[in-house]
């Protein structure tokens, strides 16, 4: 086996050494058994045993040794969204190094998610801001008056963009049937053209969401080709595989046409798992080679509480487990979390990969055999035989174990909270 190195020689004595795992980097076309050594928060090589001496070793025993994993799609502004959870627990202690928080924060609120998320936090958080001056404050509730075109602010989230060049990621904005209802696609047009003067991508929610204007409700089938012609290249559709009527699929039985053209263009496409994933939707889009660009979770808490996650069934390992039970190859599903996130933040070359000289930023999962029923958001009931779950953490070369709270949907809580012998 070839030991992939940095270009520098190797240090008698390195910060860690990971044994006996199956390295799995599709960025870098790598799938062996091997070793993973460490250094000073990079990483210095992949693939044969390293020289020199570690000053740790942990066993893989077998297990996953992954690039650390994005999740594209969090809610984590805690105590100021009504929904938001604690960043650390559906980031590296769901076995996820790297969040992106989805228009939480817009223009004038992002200070305050800077300040008091994404500067203490352990886990590396991003921001795609929303296009509106405020972020979302009460999830889908008072949409109509948060996300008007009279609260949104180009001039002020281009500044955002300028300093803060590698927090702030994009733009989040939503196209379903209760924006439209009130403005039509205004403020879609607003954002698509500010994610266009800013060199940035716009991720698009589908899925109706906010009240909507009976009288002025759009046909299902018409919300997501209006979207169209305001996509660049590059831009991201969020609930791909939403049972939502007004979603990109909706009630069809065969994939429509504006999504094969949305495709053609160059737009990803996101699971943003959340409350309306369907195993209907997944196998049909599966089966005509639809797959998503990036798996996301969209965790956050209950919309119709304050700082409550009691009902939280979902997470970013669930929709992994999901989506390779339902016949998405792993190693397509581990690029979905780790390289094309990567991609779509323009840091491939920092995170999302296990490349010499990156970013130690690695997780080592476990293929638990236990046979597990996940409900879809419709609740059809999908046997699962193996499941995708977070062993270790290792963010910037710092072990972490996970103690995986959030992870409701793969855990009994006895199980979630781990062991630190595993560090020993």
């Amino acid at each position: 086996m070839e030991n992939i190195m940095a270009e520098r020689p190797f240090p008698e004595f390195y910060d860690l050494l990971i044994e006996n795992g199956r390295l799995l980097d599709p960025a870098a076309g790598l799938d062996e058994t091997g070793f993973l050594a460490v250094d000073h928060g990079r990483i210095l090589s992949a693939g044969a045993a390293p020289p020199g001496r570690p000053r740790r070793r942990i066993d893989a025993g077998g297990r996953l040794v992954c690039p650390g994993l994005i999740d594209m799609h969090v809610h984590v502004y805690e105590w100021v969204t009504n929904f938001g959870v604690h960043a650390d627990d559906a980031g590296v202690h769901a076995g996820i190094t790297t969040v992106v928080d989805q228009g939480s924060s817009g223009a004038w609120t992002f200070g305050g998610f800077n300040a008091h998320v994404i500067e203490p936090s352990r886990t590396d958080v991003r921001a795609f801001v929303s296009i509106n001056v405020a972020g979302a404050l009460m999830g889908g509730m008072k949409g109509d008056i948060l996300h008007n075109p009279r609260m949104t602010d180009g001039d002020g989230l281009i500044k955002l963009v300028e300093r803060f060049p590698g927090r702030v990621k994009g733009i989040k904005c939503h196209c379903e049937s209760g924006a439209l209802s009130h403005w039509g696609t205004e403020v879609l047009q607003h954002a698509s053209q500010v994610g266009r003067e800013a060199d940035i991508p716009l991720y698009v929610h589908t899925g109706e969401l906010f009240p909507v204007i009976e009288a002025q409700r759009p046909d299902a089938d018409e919300v997501f080709p209006s979207l169209l012609p305001l996509l660049k290249p590059g831009d991201m559709l969020a609930h791909i595989y939403s049972c939502m009527p007004d979603g990109i699929v909706g009630d069809s039985d065969t994939v429509p046409e504006a999504v094969l053209q949305a495709r053609d263009r160059g737009v990803h496409f996101d699971i943003g798992y959340g409350l309306n994933f369907s195993y209907r939707i997944a196998r049909m889009m599966l089966a005509a080679n639809i797959l998503p660009f990036t798996i996301s979770s969209d965790v956050h808490g209950d919309f119709n509480a304050f700082h409550d996650n009691s009902k939280l069934d979902y997470s970013l390992y669930g929709a992994m487990t999901r989506l390779w039970a339902l016949g998405m190859p792993l190693e397509r599903v581990i690029a979905a979390t780790t390289w094309h996130p990567a991609r779509m933040l323009r840091e491939e070359d920092e995170i999302g990969t296990l490349a010499p000289g990156s970013r130690a930023d690695i997780c080592i999962i476990d293929i638990d055999q236990t046979a597990r029923d996940l409900r879809d958001g419709r609740g059809e009931i999908l046997t699962v035989e193996r499941a995708l779950l977070p062993w270790l953490t290792v963010r910037a070369g710092d072990p972490i174990v996970p103690h995986r709270r959030l992870l409701t949907d793969l855990l009994p809580g006895a199980a979630r909270v781990t062991q630190q012998e595993r560090l020993s």
